[in-house]
């Protein structure tokens, strides 16, 4: 059994035996692109000091020791050697200890991931570590509080990039291999283990550089290059790239007061990547999905965009200043989130980033904080595995939420200045909550502890409601309730939320604008709001208005049905995206059938100018229609969401996004609907030609994907478009078409692939994955026992990620409730609290990712059972 599950009590007690001061760290990848070379030789030396005569244990998940060394004498590895930890035993003050062994490459995106190109068969390789990975590459002490400075070589074959942290210092051959050279790097500032990488591979390279000179004349140069590969240079937007990170590194110097501390700025573009990026310092990684060989909207490349500024702001919170241990994972995820937001905003041409982070960043941390697991921002994460469960909606989008709020509370100015002290203060160090509201309350002026305690340390979301008492057109008494159950503890957790109220009224035009707006103070379960007495009642009253506060907002009946009746009436896009999040929340939460919503959507969409915006309503109804409306309605409520799909298709504006974001919907729908595919196959053979729609690669396999899910398109096909699309997108777009198809033996070799074989990359498993639950429930029906019997045995035997997507993604989630019955009597219910009964010390993780999907289950067939 594995005891790689490093706990907090564990970390903190070796943190208080030891300090470590450097590795030195050779990695030998000249034999990577063997495929029956399994793994490469690693050797790690670490100096560290230590209480004399103590006793600790290194971090290595390998495929072999083969020497120990400490302090110059060799350890009897069959003795010290203990699965996944090598024990040290009678340390000295001062320690130097080498290990040598074998690491194994990945196919799991965790430790050193390698991929070999479908497009021209060659081999790449990047290293992903985040919470805890590195030590599937070289043994270390692997918690966050034990910083050290690091000094990386690597062997690899003479024709390849090779980059790390540090900048390339030497570059020399290999005694005996003429075709293998070694790359040494510089040592780096201290920093965890966690945001060490390698890179290494025929990668397509582009170089620039930025400077700067800050008012004390000190001068500021910054190497930046970016990487991605060979197959995808054609479509590698180097410039505009280049672009954004010089506007990012103008911004966040100016803003943070301190200057980029890491020397170079590569990033780099990798595949099969689990994650959307990943903030080690001097190489950022980025999941190649961001190189568009394919059409992207304008919202694509700004949330692309986000992304790099969320890494670049991580460079100071998370690398340069980092948290204790993951409990406060918050104190980097929480304020990378809010500054890539704001980078956005202040640092590119666009004039969007705080309305799509409302619309669907926002309503990400709204679905995480409804679940039973839940936690607060602050979190209590007692091992790693629970550590990898919360990266998640409300480290990121709740955290940066609140933190958005706070701004308003304390004042930008002293925001900025507190984050400047907290730099300063605990640069290349170890912080906890303490040490950020020391730095924020000395800069505001302000004792934060109520607001961390109510804000920080609680979890669940407050639900705000107008209510007005109306006399002759004109407002008597309005209140805000607020409504707050904290779903831990059961209790009210009423918090203070600085927000406005904006009034709308019809302009001369019929648009819907602010004729005024009121900022207050909302706390407790009632505010009274009598700066609004004797006013007229305007058509619509937006809570939380200009989303200042996170919270969910019901409308009032009056408002409601303006904005069902007008909402391509409201002119300010905050305003109608705050709109549209409030009828989803509605429809999500039962309150309203979400039959309502779609028609919401079909009737508003089409004006909806904000691509951000339109995107996320409409993959809000695709999803609805498959799982919060009834059965008994939806191939009908489907057809005439399929029939607007396509009239607008049709009627958008030749090559625009709007035009793709209503193609790309038809085909996801068209997945389970069958009333436009003959529209569908005219577009991919050519028959239809729609002026302005780009066909290419992404959209193509959306279209086979649909159509393989009835049967209308054979393996032979499928297998034909494969072969004129040799990418790793192509790949994984075949495995969900051939999946898909609606045949047993189909399902019974996805589900045996999925589950029973290792054989599987991470991309190509929630390819393959995606595919199989594409189908009719009865056909999926026969896999729901074997779902909960095969749970434990595939947490045990695949790594976190890997059993993570098999647990989430064959979840029997896509039930219908029978007419007459309530929800919480499904039998899918049912079983799944019968295994969580049965099975009350299974893993954490492993009981909350069944939790959650439990939730989202029952939320829907909650859903279903909405009355108008």
């Amino acid at each position: 059994m594995s005891n790689h599950n490093l706990s907090r009590d564990e970390a903190a007690i070796r943190s208080a035996l030891i300090t470590t001061q450097s590795y030195d760290v050779t990695l030998d990848v000249r034999d990577a692109a063997d495929p029956a070379v399994a793994g490469y030789p690693s050797t790690s030396t670490i100096l560290f000091s230590a209480e004399p005569g103590s006793a600790t244990f290194l971090d290595f998940i390998s495929g072999g020791v083969d020497s120990v060394v400490l302090n110059g004498v060799p350890l009897d590895v069959t003795r010290v050697v203990d699965r996944d930890r090598i024990v040290l035993e009678g340390l000295a003050a001062e320690n130097e200890v080498t290990v040598s062994g074998t690491a194994l490459y990945s196919r799991s995106g965790e430790g050193m991931h390698r991929f070999v190109d479908p497009a021209d068969g060659r081999c790449y390789l990047y290293t992903q570590y985040e919470p805890a990975d590195s030590r599937r590459v070289f043994a270390n002490f692997e918690q966050p509080d034990l910083k050290a400075e690091f000094t990386f070589h690597v062997i690899a074959p003479s024709g390849w990039e090779v980059a790390s942290n540090g900048h390339e210092v030497s570059r020399s051959p290999v005694p005996g291999d003429a075709q293998a050279q070694r790359w040494d790097f510089a040592t780096t500032k201290r920093m965890s283990t966690y945001i060490t990488t390698i890179l290494a591979g025929p990668y397509f390279k582009a170089v620039d550089h930025w400077g700067k000179t800050f008012d004390d004349g000190t001068n500021l140069e910054v190497p930046l290059a970016l990487y991605c590969r060979a197959s995808l240079s054609d479509s590698f937007d180097a410039d505009e790239l280049f672009r954004l990170t010089k506007n990012g590194l103008e911004f966040f110097n100016e803003l943070f007061d301190y200057p980029y501390p890491w020397g170079k700025y590569d990033q780099a573009f990798v595949p099969e990547y689990n994650l959307g990026a990943m903030e080690n310092p001097g190489l950022v990684t980025f999941t190649e999905k961001y190189v568009y060989a394919s059409r992207a909207t304008d919202a694509q490349y700004q949330g692309r965009a986000n992304t790099l500024m969320h890494e670049m702001a991580h460079m100071w919170f998370g690398d340069l200043v980092t948290m204790t241990w993951w409990d406060d994972l918050w104190l980097k995820e929480s304020f990378a989130d809010y500054m890539g937001t704001l980078g956005v905003d202040r640092a590119t041409d666009w004039d969007t980033a705080w309305v799509n982070f409302a619309n669907k960043r926002k309503a990400w941390a709204y679905v995480q904080d409804q679940l039973p697991t839940t936690h607060p921002i602050v979190a209590d994460i007692p091992d790693l595995e629970a550590a990898k469960q919360n990266f998640d909606g409300i480290t990121y989008a709740k955290g940066a939420s609140v933190l958005k709020q706070l701004v308003s509370y304390v004042g930008f100015e002293a925001f900025i200045e507190g984050s400047r002290q907290y730099f300063r203060s605990h640069e290349f160090g170890n912080t906890s909550l303490e040490d950020l509201l020391q730095a924020l309350g000395a800069a505001s002026g302000r004792d934060l502890a109520v607001w961390a305690r109510q804000w920080l340390q609680t979890a669940g979301i407050s639900t705000l409601t107008a209510e007005i008492v109306e006399d002759g057109g004109l407002m008597g008494a309005v209140t805000l309730r607020q409504d707050a159950i904290d779903p831990l503890t059961g209790k009210q957790e009423l918090r203070p939320h600085r927000m406005r109220l904006g009034l709308y009224d019809p302009d001369t035009a019929g648009h819907l604008i602010r004729r005024e707006s009121i900022e207050m103070d909302v706390t407790g379960p009632s505010t009274l709001v009598g700066e609004l007495a004797g006013k007229p009642r305007p058509a619509l009253l937006l809570v939380n208005d200009d989303d200042l506060s996170y919270a969910k907002v019901r409308l009032d009946e009056a408002s409601e049905e303006t904005v069902r009746t007008s909402l391509d009436k409201v002119k300010d896009p905050m305003a109608r995206a705050l709109c549209w999040t409030a009828l989803w929340d509605s429809a999500r939460d039962g309150v309203s059938p979400a039959a309502r919503y779609i028609a919401a959507v079909e009737r508003f969409a089409p004006a909806e100018t904000g691509i951000g915006v339109l995107s996320n309503v409409l993959g809000n109804a695709a999803g609805a229609l498959e799982r919060y409306v009834p059965a008994a309605i939806r191939d009908g409520v489907r057809k005439d969401f399929l029939a607007v799909a396509a009239s607008q298709l049709l009627a958008a504006a030749p090559g625009s996004d709007q035009q793709l974001a209503w193609a790309r919907t038809l085909s996801d729908v068209s997945r389970h609907g069958d009333s436009e595919l003959t529209l569908l196959r005219g577009i991919l053979d050519g028959s239809t030609v729609i002026d302005g729609l780009a066909v290419d690669a992404e959209l193509r396999w959306g279209l086979w994907q649909a159509l393989a899910a009835h049967g209308q398109a054979s393996l032979a096909e499928l297998d034909a478009e494969l072969a004129s699309d040799r990418t790793a997108s192509g790949r994984e777009g075949h495995a969900t078409a051939a999946a898909a198809r609606p045949d047993a033996a189909v399902k019974a070799a996805a589900w045996d692939a999925a589950v029973n074989s290792s054989g599987l990359s991470n991309e190509i498993l929630s390819a393959t994955i995606t595919g199989f639950t594409i189908a009719p429930a009865s056909m999926l029906h026969p896999y729901i026992e074997p779902y909960f019997e095969c749970l434990e045995h595939v947490w045990a035997e695949r790594s976190i990620e890997i059993a993570g997507r098999i647990v989430r993604g064959l979840f029997p989630g896509t039930q219908d409730l029978d007419e007459g019955t309530e929800p919480a009597g499904h039998p899918v219910l049912l079983r799944t609290d019968k295994w969580l009964h049965d099975h009350a010390d299974a893993p954490r993780a492993l009981r909350r990712i069944v939790i959650e999907q439990r939730s989202h289950l029952m939320r829907a067939l909650t859903a279903q059972a909405a009355k108008a």
